[in-house]
């Protein structure tokens, strides 16, 4: 049984993103994501204009008039959310924390999917894997990922580390048993994106969307995010909150990593300090887009205190204008 808490974030982030794909984001997403390529619907008679090599000349020989073969696009795509269910995502400075940003962004992506007709599954990670949803169609099912980010994350704040591993489907589980969590780097709840995006390409058989949600705070996944990318479409989504570059004059503080548990008593009111967070947190920005765009994987950048909307609105565009080209 779902808390009352969990069903009624689910209803008022069904209300939200409803109201913005149908408003918003339908348009944006079809002219974005195209289908695997054309498949045959059905034979008309021509008519002037029509391009002489779509006639079908064994109908024609048949009726005695020229008929020809009309195609339309493929469309049906699968989309698959992977989303970052590590201790950093916990954070946030302003109305809500990372996770609950992306928990917004992942029901938007879930809805503008079954909005389409297009088919939606989530894997929940972490160290390794910890829940996978196969992607299906239809509301209920959309509604069903969004429940599960959100209790997820729930438990996962409660439990502040101490976690229940969710069960895979046992027939997952028992072929890719190699691919659950690592007990020596999950205790905390560190990130592991190569794990994630491993079990994804062994997962999948046809080429998917890949949406990577995360703040990626992890090392050596680039060459298994590259190989998936040369299969898949990978789009990295980055969630980010504006205190982890920008840190306010509040004096000693201790500051704790989330994921490794390391402690560091840290002066906040000195001006060298500050800049250093700053320095560091523009040089990992500018360290991630040029890795991302050595592999050919897509950023989008979403500000945890700001609209999850805007970003994917631009990255919309982004992608529609490098489509026409």
């Amino acid at each position: 049984m779902l808390p009352a808490e969990i069903v009624s974030k689910v209803r008022r982030i069904q209300l939200t993103t409803g109201r913005q794909v149908a408003d918003v984001l339908a348009g944006a997403y079809v002219s974005v994501f195209k289908g695997r390529g054309v498949e045959f619907d059905e034979v008309r008679p021509y008519v002037p204009g029509d391009d002489v090599r779509t006639i079908d000349w064994n109908v024609t020989a048949r009726v005695g008039a020229p008929y020809v073969k009309r195609y339309v696009e493929e469309r049906q795509l699968t989309v698959m959310l992977l989303v970052d269910m590590s201790a950093s995502l916990d954070f946030g400075s302003a109305h809500r924390s990372k996770r609950e940003a992306a928990v917004e962004l992942s029901a938007l992506l879930a809805f503008s999917a079954i909005y389409n007709d297009d088919k939606v599954g989530l894997l929940l990670f972490h160290a390794g894997v910890d829940e996978y949803i196969p992607p299906r169609k239809g509301q209920k099912h959309a509604l069903r990922v969004v429940r599960e980010v959100l209790a997820r994350g729930r438990e996962e704040t409660a439990e502040g580390g101490a976690r229940r591993e969710a069960p895979l489907p046992r027939r997952v589980a028992a072929r890719f048993s190699q691919l659950l969590t690592r007990t020596g780097r999950g205790t905390r709840r560190a990130t592991d994106i190569a794990a994630a995006l491993e079990f994804c390409r062994r997962v999948l058989p046809r080429r998917a969307i890949l949406f990577l949600v995360s703040d990626f705070i992890d090392e050596d996944y680039l060459d298994v995010l590259s190989n998936a990318n040369r299969k898949h479409d990978v789009v990295a989504v980055r969630v980010a909150d504006p205190r982890e570059s920008a840190i306010e004059s509040g004096g000693l503080v201790t500051l704790e990593d989330a994921e490794t548990g390391a402690r560091r008593l840290v002066d906040t009111g000195s001006a060298a300090f500050r800049e250093a967070v700053l320095a560091e947190s523009q040089a990992r920005t500018e360290s991630l887009d040029q890795a991302l765009g050595r592999v050919g994987v897509d950023l989008i950048t979403v500000d945890a205190a700001q609209s999850v909307v805007d970003p994917l609105l631009r990255f919309f565009r982004m992608r529609e204008k490098r489509n026409r080209r």
